[in-house]
């Protein structure tokens, strides 16, 4: 299978590149610097130029001859928003996607892909209690919901005949290269972790491991369809994912810590830490998927190397 990967120097997608060509599929990439991207991402994988994602589709050569398509295109989102943030945030997401889409449907229906996944968030469902939630459930309104619907609209317009669309609602994914927990782990390492904002807010946690198995799933299933929410089976609070993590490193994790400092930190981006989803792997059950880490304190226990 020959499948294009956007986004493939960041932590998930460098890990499903390597799952890809590890099983004999032909990788190619596309990158703003393709000279970096090609050493990041070794001698295996063609790395292919796309300057301004945001303004142009990808060059007509890296469609050709396409099974399929990952979209991980994104600007981090573990950052102080500003307003400026905020715009790179939503352009290189809507846009971005909305060039990649351009890219596809200038191709003839018979040269198409088969399937597009475009990466998503849970932050879709927006600030929610402890009420599990699935892939039916209804947008929230916050401006990272906001987002996501937009971005999900922008691949959605991709459809052509016999061409599957998955939107995977990715939860907050565990890795030793980077991302949340490598923001937490210098508190806790130190014994000064603990529940953030009362600690009840639920955590949609997902090993990097199952990621990249899931999405290695929807490429392969023809039944893989519409959004599909990248998730543990076993969702945790705050403060049970802070005990895990204390429990782990053989740390105290009992220190409270005020949603207002986290604010004070954060500014607006705050909201993402000190709420959250319940979000449920319902589809990912349906088809079959089996976990490879689906309880958080052996999944942290494998990440950090314990």
């Amino acid at each position: 299978m020959r499948v294009l990967i956007t986004g493939a120097t960041g932590t998930i997608g460098l890990a499903l590149a390597d799952a890809l060509t590890a099983r004999g599929d032909r990788v190619v990439a596309l990158s703003r610097d393709p000279e970096r991207g090609q050493r990041v991402l070794g001698d295996g994988i063609a790395v292919l130029g796309w300057p301004e994602p945001n303004a142009e589709p990808p060059p007509a050569v890296a469609l050709e001859g396409l099974d399929a398509v990952v979209n991980l295109l994104g600007e981090p989102v573990a950052q102080r928003w500003s307003d400026a943030a905020k715009e790179r945030i939503r352009d290189s997401r809507v846009l971005g996607t909305r060039s990649l889409v351009a890219g596809l449907r200038s191709l003839p229906a018979d040269s198409a892909p088969r399937v597009l996944i475009s990466q998503s968030a849970t932050g879709y469902y927006g600030p929610r209690g402890d009420a599990p939630l699935d892939e039916e459930a209804s947008p929230g309104t916050d401006f990272l919901a906001d987002v996501v619907v937009a971005w999900e609209r922008e691949a959605a317009a991709a459809a052509k005949p016999n061409m599957r669309i998955v939107f995977t609602r990715t939860g907050v994914v565990l890795s030793s290269s980077g991302g949340a927990l490598a923001k937490m782990l210098p508190f806790f390492k130190l014994g000064i972790g603990g529940p953030v904002a009362g600690g009840n807010q639920y955590v949609p946690w997902v090993h990097l491991d199952d990621v990249v198995g899931a999405l290695v799933h929807c490429l392969d299933d023809e039944l893989a369809t519409g959004p599909v929410n990248v998730t543990a089976p076993n969702p945790v609070t705050n403060a049970e994912l802070g005990r895990a993590l204390g429990h782990t490193l053989g740390r105290p994790a009992v220190l409270p810590v005020p949603g207002l400092a986290v604010k004070l930190l954060y500014g607006e981006m705050a909201e993402i830490v000190t709420t959250g989803q319940r979000a449920v792997p319902a589809k990912l059950r349906q088809l079959g998927y089996e976990f490879r880490h689906p309880e958080i304190e052996l999944a942290l226990r494998d990440v950090l190397g314990d």
